[in-house]
């Protein structure tokens, strides 16, 4: 080879070596970046078949995006899957579902080149967590829930969106015991829910369940059954009416009423849902609720002796909407009025006594608060008689005041304001009319003392005075002795005593004869006086005033009483000089101090029996009129004064009082 060709291939070379080493020095261009991922760094709840996604800032050079450089790390173990690239996006498509709820890494590494050569700066790291297991969340009703509604729409809330093709009636049903409840399944949002076709039963147990068979939409399942269960709410009842079903007797001012088994919304509770009937005919009335109980109160008083139907409708409901199960009919019938069966005098009477105790017996027991002197009236003309009315059994009495005038009409009226026990009245004002006797005194005899009408005071224990006493008549006192009369500094005679103090004479037993075998037959008719005013029959006054006399005018006539009569105040005996009064008392007789006893109309203390089984006692400076014959002690305090006789069958007792002989 000459010199000049070894130049030229020298040449040559030197020129490839400068070509290549301007080729290996080109510009790669700018460095790319990963300006978004899929999902995005830290994200939570992603679906477990998502693919994860890179893009870049440039175009890549495709075979530098591989499972080497493009990889989804779960921890430290890699996972499988494929890497595809596309524009400049890389894609990677795990082989298979994530895990649930797990933290997954995904990284591009620095290898990763531009289609110009140029590589990622650093490596593109960043992390997201999948979505976790579906599952059964908040339910409605809560399990164990009671007073659910029977038109409630049973629900169930997700974790997260389901599959809505999975949430069917086989897998969401509902079951009253192990028979399914027919319903319609719908499903939004996070929600499932089941409608019943037809309103669930009362007070009683559903179950409600959710399969497995419910998934979400990445086809996962929930871990379990969701089973719950609830019952329905008790529907109100009718506990009780008043009056019961065919009850019969019932007042003709009833008011109508039942009770519900639970609290009832009020505005439910009207003439339209609570009516009352009279066959066909709707009966007037006002209705009204409180607490549990509702009540028709008719207009009007009801007829008598008439059947009647009252009905509650399903138009009433309890508070949170629920209704009686079916119509509440109940039927009852009213009272027979109460009818005047006779009066006392009769009607247009003549000759009737002037101490006269008007009577009236109805046919049935009256409610005794309606008897009174607003409904129980007495007039002579348009004047009104003073009198105590009274009501025992089925009779009434009008006890006038004072003795009624001789051969006058007197008017008695009972008005409709007399109701019987079952608040029925009358049907109209009883009204009837009498004459009284032209001439005075009421044929009622005296009690005959016998012996011992011989003496003004007569005991069988003891006479024990505290001087000075002004005794007008004979003391006597038998069986025991002189030794038992005592403060009258008595001067002994033949067969009797004197004393200062005794206008008359004093007799014991122990005097000599005949004053033993006198005083013996004194004390026997005593007791049979007594047993005569404590055995006569059919009194013309029973239990007058309670006992309470005070303040009284008392009419000629036989008075009884069961207990302790009092006279707080003074008293009026009224009547002619030919009538006689016996006074029964079962009980004690007390006079209080500084009352008096009045006789007028001539009426006669001799005339004027009081018969008392227990003690009589007459108050400081009380005056007293009247013969006492009692079955114990008669005690005078202080300054006390009688017009009478005191026979006791004890004791009695002087404080320095007058008593005198009628």
């Amino acid at each position: 080879m000459n010199i000049t060709t070894k130049i030229k291939l020298l040449a040559l070379s030197t020129m490839l070596m400068v070509v290549g080493c301007n080729k290996d020095n080109k510009d790669p261009g700018p460095t790319p970046t990963v300006s978004t991922t899929t999902p995005a760094a830290n994200a939570v709840g992603v679906e477990r078949k998502a693919t994860v996604t890179a893009s870049f800032s440039a175009a890549m050079n495709p075979t530098t995006i591989t499972t080497s450089t493009f990889t989804v790390m779960n921890g430290t173990t890699a996972v499988p899957g494929t890497v595809t690239y596309s524009g400049t996006t890389a894609v990677f498509t795990p082989t298979s579902l994530l895990d649930a709820s797990t933290v997954y890494t995904a990284t591009v590494s620095s290898s990763a080149k531009s289609s110009s050569g140029a590589a990622l700066g650093t490596d593109m790291v960043w992390s997201f967590t999948t979505v976790g297991l579906p599952a059964a969340g908040a339910t409605d009703p809560l399990n164990s829930a009671t007073g659910v509604s029977l038109s409630k729409v049973v629900a169930i809330t997700f974790s997260g969106a389901m599959d809505p093709l999975t949430i069917t009636s086989s897998t969401f049903m509902l079951k009253q015991g192990t028979t399914a409840v027919a319903g319609a399944v719908a499903y939004s949002g996070t929600t499932a829910t089941f409608t019943p076709t037809t309103a669930l039963a009362p007070n009683t147990v559903y179950t409600a369940t959710v399969t497995t068979g419910a998934k979400n939409l990445a086809g996962d399942a929930i871990a379990a059954n969701k089973v719950w269960s609830f019952t329905t709410v008790v529907l109100p009842e009718v506990s009780s009416t008043d009056p019961l079903n065919n009850a019969v007797g019932v007042a003709q001012n009833k008011v109508v009423a039942l009770t519900f088994s639970k609290a009832m919304d009020p505005l439910t509770i009207t003439t339209s849902t609570f009516t009352l009937k009279q066959g066909t005919t709707a009966v007037a009335g006002a209705v009204a609720y409180s607490g549990t109980t509702a009540t028709f109160t008719p207009t009007n008083n009801l007829s008598s002796n008439t059947a009647y139907t009252a009905t509650v409708t399903t138009g009433v409901k309890d508070a949170t909407g629920n209704a009686i199960a079916a119509n509440k009919v109940w039927s009852f019938t009213t009272d027979v009025s109460p009818e005047v069966n006779s009066t006392d005098p009769l009607n247009n009477a003549v000759g009737v006594a002037q101490n006269k105790i008007i009577g009236i017996t109805f046919s049935k027991a009256m409610d005794p608060l309606t008897i009174t002197a607003s409904t129980f009236t007495l007039k002579q003309g348009t004047t009104a008689v003073a009198g105590v009315v009274a009501y025992s059994g089925t009779t009434a009495t009008f006890t006038p005041t004072n003795n009624l005038s001789a051969n006058t009409v007197y008017t008695a009226t009972v008005t409709t304001g007399a109701k019987d026990v079952a608040g029925s009245a009358l049907a109209a004002n009883k009204v009837w009319s009498f004459t009284t006797a032209a001439g005075a005194g009421n044929g009622l005899a005296v009690v005959n003392l016998g012996a011992a009408g011989n003496y003004v005071i007569l005991a069988k224990t003891a006479v024990n005075n505290t001087p000075p006493s002004a005794i007008t008549g004979d003391i006597g006192l038998s069986p025991a002795a002189e030794s038992f009369i005592t403060g009258f500094a008595l001067t002994d005679a033949t067969g009797f005593a004197t004393s200062s103090q005794v206008t008359g004479k004093v007799y014991a037993s122990d005097q000599a004869d005949p004053t033993p075998i006198n005083l013996t037959t004194a004390v026997n008719n005593m007791i049979t006086a007594y047993n005569d005013a404590a055995g006569r029959p059919t009194p013309d006054f029973s239990e007058l005033g309670t006992g309470n006399i005070g303040g009284l005018t008392l009419a000629p006539g036989l008075y009884k009483w069961t207990s302790t009569v009092t006279l707080p105040t003074s008293v009026t005996i009224s009547g002619g000089s030919n009538d006689v009064w016996i006074f029964q008392i079962s009980g004690d007789l007390l006079m209080s101090s500084a009352v008096n006893i009045t006789l007028t109309g001539g009426a006669q203390a001799k005339n004027i029996f009081w018969q008392v089984a227990g003690q009589a006692t007459i108050g400081t400076t009380a005056h007293f009129e009247g013969i006492i014959l009692s079955m114990t002690a008669i005690t005078f305090q202080t300054g006390a004064s009688m017009n009478g006789r005191a026979l006791a069958q004890t004791a009695v007792v002087l404080d320095g009082n007058a008593v005198t002989k009628p």
